[in-house]
């Protein structure tokens, strides 16, 4: 499936769940705020880490990872994306040229199709994108993560990549005392990551977003 775009002043709007795909204050500083800052990851670069995200999207919230990776010591570094419906390369290319200082890493990053598997983007970093609705696929995923990305569109936009079932499912998948982090403070979702298993903290969000929410399993 490929995810169809509007774009509103520039910044592209999910047609199919009407929620824009990042922040229209700025993208990019949202994705660090929420993603990078949300679980510690600057700190946590000096050794192997593997990441998952609930949502890939245009890609931004990596291309922000990348970013940080590649000014720091280049450990292992693994990005798993559970992603239903990619935009086409053309849409991301659009909609990341808001954001010229990725415009290197964009250029690797659609280099060569997206979803097909693992694939090696840089010397020690590898992307996985799994194509597929995330409540059957991530059941069936092999890994844990130490850091989960949940990047998927508003909960009152997208509630099935916020069902409980699927937060289980993100808890079973996660390292001991790993982390997510999130750019919603919806009090069913943090209720279900708790339930999850996952320690929850309400802490300030990017922009006008008053909150977001962090977690550690415990």
């Amino acid at each position: 499936m490929t995810g169809q775009i509007a774009w509103t002043d520039g910044t592209p709007l999910s047609v199919r769940f009407d929620d824009p795909y990042y922040s229209l204050q700025d993208g990019l500083a949202e994705s660090e705020h929420v993603f990078l800052h949300g679980n510690r990851i600057e700190e946590r670069l000096d050794g192997p880490l593997r990441v998952a995200e609930l949502g890939f999207g245009t890609g931004l919230s990596f291309l922000a990872l990348w970013r940080l990776w590649e000014a720091g010591p280049k450990q292992p570094l693994s990005f798993t994306s559970f992603e239903l419906a990619l935009p086409s390369p053309e849409d991301m290319r659009r909609a990341l040229g808001r954001f010229p200082e990725l415009e290197a890493l964009v250029g690797q990053l659609l280099a060569e199709p997206l979803g097909a598997g693992a694939r090696e983007v840089a010397l020690g970093l590898v992307l996985e994108i799994i194509g597929g609705d995330a409540r059957t696929t991530l059941p069936h995923w092999g890994g844990h993560a130490d850091a989960w990305f949940l990047d998927g569109f508003s909960p009152a936009k997208n509630p099935e990549l916020w069902e409980p079932d699927l937060m289980a499912e993100v808890g079973r998948h996660t390292a001991k005392g790993g982390t997510f982090a999130t750019y919603t403070a919806a009090g069913h979702v943090r209720r279900a990551l708790e339930d999850a298993g996952f320690e929850v903290s309400r802490v300030p969000g990017y922009g006008r977003k008053r909150h977001m929410s962090i977690g550690r399993l415990g």
